[in-house]
């Protein structure tokens, strides 16, 4: 019954009884300090436990009493031998757990679709980052995560690498055989961190995807916020002792973490870890019957496909997470933006994400039967109005090739540049990011040789209507590279 215990939580409540006279920071002094409307919406309850790491609260770059059994009680909670507590979101640390395991010049192999939080990372660190293409769901337009085989494959070119990511489960709640990976990896004794913002729940009921703690994983940043109940902005890193220095994740987390540590977050993490450890299977076993329900109603609508089971047995689909309804709207002629803002007017329903083909709606024990049917009874709306409409043929969404990686992102980000036309690129080193979205995969990182192939996809793409993201001309007809240096006479 360890789990019971609030740590965190209830010695903010202790010493915010004790109503101190605060010399400290934050200057609001428990409110009397700010807009007058402002305290009133907040609410007193919030703004006396909005404190710093004073001597009584301990200190989360140095915890040694509340902070440290809150955060050992979440190690318990979810299989780790460590947990470190994030206000800096999963990005901090996810950034983390690539500038722990990767020093200047290292490779790291990680999914060519990885959050923008890795490249970033990669930067820092001066890593060298080797590319696994995830595998294209041509239909969806989306991308599933890497496969063993690919896994494989890359180790024995790779055997000198620093790291291996996964991302566990995807966006879209689909996860690859985690547990397979982790073994191939430790046959060549690399680490395997793993990118897990979204799939806090799954470790807490049988039917999900298995967690990166259960795989076997060394570290997993595991978003908290996003589908566990704690306030926006706060995550987890958990950590597995062997092929980690556990010290210098210490070390990175305390140097990538503010000083000014909000108390209000990190209780929000102590109270959601008590919450999924007591309640977790109950809570996600109820998610998961109302979005079961809602995708068996969504799937009787004409031209409306909420996917399902049926994706599964493929290498990249192993297992799924149905608490993610993946909406298709491909055939109803219209697309996935428009069904968001058609949402957004009609019903006042705001979606996760939208992108050419589908919709995606996050399923959580937040819902209720009420707004479930809100949402399906405004999708069998959407089929009427555009009943007429006659659905045409999309392009399908393809993966253009990796470009050959010039010289380190580092390397590439912090040089000297240029501005040059994009048709005129072609063996120049791209000194930005361009993606295309969908399926959000980078057709450029900095660092990369620019292609004529490439060139062509990205111009495909535009024609085509999808959007291009990144670059600091949105229009794509210039881009910037590193300067070239010519000799001095």
């Amino acid at each position: 019954m360890r789990q019971m215990s609030t740590p965190l939580f209830s010695g903010l409540l202790e010493h915010a009884r004790k109503n101190p006279i605060q010399f400290h920071i934050p200057g609001h002094k428990k409110g009397m300090g700010m807009h007058p409307a402002f305290r009133e919406f907040i609410g007193d309850n919030a703004l006396s436990i909005d404190l710093i790491n004073i001597a009584p609260l301990d200190d989360l770059h140095h915890p040694k009493a509340m902070i440290k059994e809150a955060q050992d009680l979440a190690a318990e909670a979810f299989g780790a031998d460590h947990t470190f507590f994030s206000v800096q979101g999963t990005s901090g640390a996810i950034m983390a757990m690539i500038m722990a395991t990767c020093n200047p010049g290292d490779k790291i192999i990680v999914p060519r679709n990885v959050h923008k939080s890795v490249m970033a990372a990669i930067i820092f660190a001066g890593a060298t980052p080797i590319f696994i293409h995830p595998v294209m769901d041509e239909r969806l337009g989306i991308s599933h995560g890497i496969t063993v085989k690919s896994v494989q494959k890359a180790l024995q070119k790779h055997p000198d690498a620093a790291a291996l990511l996964v991302i566990n489960p995807t966006y879209f709640g689909f996860a690859g055989d985690l547990r397979e990976i982790v073994r191939t990896a430790h046959n060549y004794e690399i680490p395997v961190l793993v990118d897990e913002a979204h799939g806090v729940h799954i470790h807490f009921h049988e039917d999900l995807p298995i967690s990166a703690m259960q795989a076997g994983a060394d570290m997993a940043a595991t978003s908290v916020h996003k589908l566990g109940g704690s306030l926006t902005q706060t995550s987890i890193l958990n950590v597995r002792e062997g092929l980690v220095d556990v010290d210098r994740v210490k070390t990175v987390m305390s140097m990538l973490t503010t000083t000014s540590t909000s108390y209000i977050l990190l209780a929000s993490l102590d109270m959601a870890r008590q919450h999924l450890a007591m309640n977790g299977r109950m809570l996600t076993d109820q998610a998961m019957k109302m979005a079961n329900k809602a995708r068996d109603m969504i799937n009787e609508i004409p031209r409306i496909h909420c996917i399902g089971r049926e994706i599964l047995g493929t290498p990249a689909t192993h297992a799924m997470d149905p608490t993610k309804l993946l909406i298709h709207v491909r055939d109803l002629g219209i697309t996935g933006w428009e069904v968001e803002n058609w949402l957004r007017t009609k019903y006042n329903i705001e979606v996760e994400m939208s992108d050419l083909y589908n919709v995606l709606c996050f399923v959580t024990a937040g819902d209720t039967e009420e707004s479930i049917q809100t949402l399906v009874n405004a999708l069998r709306e959407l089929s009427v109005e555009f009943a007429h409409v006659q659905a045409e043929e999309k392009p399908t969404i393809s993966l253009p090739s990796i470009p050959i990686l010039s010289m380190t992102p580092r390397d590439a980000f912090y040089a000297e540049t240029e501005i040059v036309p994009l048709s005129e690129s072609v063996g120049r080193v791209i000194a930005e990011f361009i993606m295309v979205y969908p399926p959000g995969i980078p057709i450029f990182l900095p660092g990369e040789l620019i292609s004529e192939e490439n060139i062509a996809y990205i111009q495909e793409n535009i024609r085509v209507g999808l959007p291009v993201q990144g670059p600091e001309d949105e229009s794509l007809q210039t881009v910037k590279v590193v300067k070239r240096q010519t000799a001095i006479s």
